[in-house]
């Protein structure tokens, strides 16, 4: 049908028009058709997520959604707080929490693979981590209890005390959002299932890297549509 035909360039337009196959398809619009049909999904297409096709992206959303081709969001409400976030911040493929670095105000010498006792600032749950990288004082760490910590004596850890929580890394699992951002969301491993906040300082595809953690959450700005 002609104007079936015509939805269709329309969204072929939009996408990259690299023909890379990477999304599972040979040429783009072949992609578009299967959006069409609803045999595959636009996150596929990795190139519409960085901030060249940013605007090309929000279209495609759009298109599908008038197309009944693209679910309703779901909304994302801490459950300590009730504050709404903007998406779930998901582990890495492979990896069992989202990432977090840490500061340490502890002076104790600390290395790749240790396992480290600790409290966030500002929250009141004792958290368990595994040192995944040191640098210049600086941690990147796996969260690995408390639930099957506590009580536990098979294992040996270090107490390090209070730590600020300076960033996380993880896969968004929401509505992208654009670098400079001031974000709120949920780290899909937080005992407390509490909205955290920050700025989206590295964003390729859906991984993220968020700094500035803050857990004091305001309500969001009113943003014109």
């Amino acid at each position: 049908m002609p104007g079936d035909r015509s939805l269709r360039e329309r969204v072929t337009e939009l996408l990259p028009g690299y023909n890379c196959g990477i999304c599972g398809y040979a040429r783009c619009d072949e992609y578009a058709s299967a959006l069409l049909k609803g045999r595959t999904e636009i996150d596929r297409c990795h190139f519409m997520y960085q901030e060249l096709f940013t605007d090309n992206l929000q279209k495609l959303q759009e298109i599908l959604k008038e197309e009944d081709l693209l679910p309703e969001e779901k909304k994302v409400v801490g459950v300590l707080d009730g504050y709404e976030a903007d998406f779930i911040l998901k582990p890495l493929p492979k990896e069992g929490s989202c990432r977090e670095v840490l500061f340490p105000f502890s002076r104790a010498e600390l290395k790749k693979g240790d396992i480290i006792r600790y409290r966030p600032l500002g929250c009141p749950i004792t958290h368990f981590a595994e040192i995944l990288d040191e640098n210049n004082g600086l941690i990147t760490v796996h969260i690995v209890g408390p639930c099957h910590r506590l009580g536990s004596e098979d294992f040996e850890f270090r107490d390090i005390g209070v730590c600020l929580v300076g960033g996380f890394e993880g896969m968004i699992d929401g509505e992208l959002p654009n670098i400079g951002d001031t974000v709120r969301f949920l780290p899909a491993h937080c005992m407390m299932q509490k909205v955290h906040s920050g700025v989206v300082v590295q964003l390729e595809g859906r991984r993220a890297i968020i700094e500035g953690i803050d857990l004091k959450v305001w309500a969001p700005p009113v943003r014109a549509r």
